[in-house]
């Protein structure tokens, strides 16, 4: 939806009215970035940049754009992509973990990276494995790459996340920060169109203040947080 169609419906389009942020549900969401495509507001609250709900794609059209990815484990790149996450977390451990790929996608990977070093592994996709039954179990680990950025409800999603991890078990998630507003403008990531969410440091400091826990930052994209005892 243009700027221009924003503006028709809801008046100035710096600022919906009772725009929730998709996480934290604050309600003062101001406008961040425009594109010819979409738009994206930034919440004050958590500093979640976020498409807002008119602009999302269907379930349709979000499947049409996940089945054009072309990931396989025999690919020894999106293998060395995956270990980005897969090192870090693989080596805080314990032998024999139960873990879940969340949002494991057309061609899961990660899961038989954890398998090959001696853990058991579940699969969540709400398009490639939606087997809800894996989201009431409790988890060893739970591993979550390059897909929070695509989730509509993370709230919701995050925290169900949260509940099934056991004490002591570690979330690590995959995705890339936003850094500023300028960096934003330019940046490839925001173009897809089944990205709708955009985490920053600052909003994954925040989800640590919500577990109360203390947020690892690997790299410029992997970030673990461990449950308490």
């Amino acid at each position: 939806m243009s700027n221009a169609l924003i503006a028709a419906r809801f008046g100035a389009c710096d600022r919906l009215p009772l725009l929730r942020c998709p996480l934290c549900a604050d309600t003062g969401s101001s406008h961040f970035h425009s594109d010819r495509n979409r738009d994206y507001y930034c919440c004050p609250y958590c500093h979640l940049v976020h498409v807002p709900p008119l602009q999302l794609l269907s379930p349709e059209a979000e499947r049409a754009e996940y089945d054009k990815h072309q990931n396989s484990p025999d690919d020894a790149g999106y293998r060395k992509f995956l270990s980005r996450l897969f090192i870090p977390l693989n080596t805080r451990l314990s032998p024999g973990s139960h873990g879940l790929d969340f949002g494991s996608g057309p061609g899961p990977t990660l899961s038989l990276m954890f398998e090959e070093a001696g853990h058991r592994m579940s699969l969540f996709d709400p398009f490639y494995a939606p087997k809800k039954d894996a989201l009431n179990r409790q988890y060893d680990f739970i591993s979550a790459t390059e897909v929070v950025e695509h989730l509509h409800d993370p709230k919701t999603e995050l925290t169900l996340l949260w509940s099934i991890l056991k004490p002591g078990g570690w979330l690590g998630i995959m995705t890339k920060l936003v850094l500023d507003r300028a960096a934003f403008s330019n940046w490839h990531y925001k173009n897809d169109p089944t990205h709708v969410c955009f985490y920053s440091i600052k909003t994954m400091e925040w989800l640590a203040r919500q577990w109360q826990v203390k947020l690892l930052p690997i790299g410029k994209d992997v970030l673990l947080f461990q449950k308490p005892l």
